[in-house]
């Protein structure tokens, strides 16, 4: 084993044997959907529709940032990326993050306000195709409407809080 030299980082990581990076196992999803059940089942039982909002508040929430799942940017050559991430509006680094950001905005209508202008490589390598953020960005039809959903379950959420004000 090498000793740690100076400013090196130390590795955050084990590899294994075949050079492949283990990763952590994560927590099963039906975890967080029994919680939701038990949430479900308290609320009908004391027929409290706060208790419902406050289900449908975490569901938000979990398939907004705490869901385990893949990154799904497309690279430069047009793959599908398949790191692990997690929540559906993060990705795996911080240039695919970007990418999906922009996708995010676009599925508003909007353009991203806050983009930088990319950094010109001098090491670019010339003479292949590569896929432009636009058509990278693009978020497929089960993450769109989930996020979709938990963004109108989150609106929903907010006003059944106001209402619930007025009682």
């Amino acid at each position: 084993m090498v000793a740690h030299q100076g400013n090196q980082e130390p590795p955050l990581v084990r590899k294994s044997a075949t050079g492949r990076r283990r990763r952590r196992r994560r927590e099963s999803a039906l975890v967080w959907w029994g919680a939701f059940a038990v949430l479900l089942v308290a609320a009908g039982w004391w027929r409290s529709w706060r208790l419902a909002l406050l289900a449908l508040l975490l569901w938000c929430l979990y398939e907004l940032v705490l869901v385990p799942t893949i990154c799904r940017v497309a690279t430069r050559q047009g793959y599908s990326c398949r790191e692990p991430a997690r929540g559906r509006l993060f990705a795996c680094s911080s240039g695919h993050q970007q990418v999906k950001t922009d996708a995010l905005w676009r599925l508003v209508g909007l353009r991203n306000p806050l983009r930088r202008p990319p950094k010109a490589d001098p090491n670019r390598e010339t003479g292949t195709l590569i896929v432009s953020p636009v058509v990278r960005g693009r978020l497929a039809q089960a993450d769109r409407t989930l996020i979709l959903l938990a963004a109108l379950g989150t609106l929903v959420t907010i006003a059944g809080v106001v209402y619930g004000f007025d009682l």
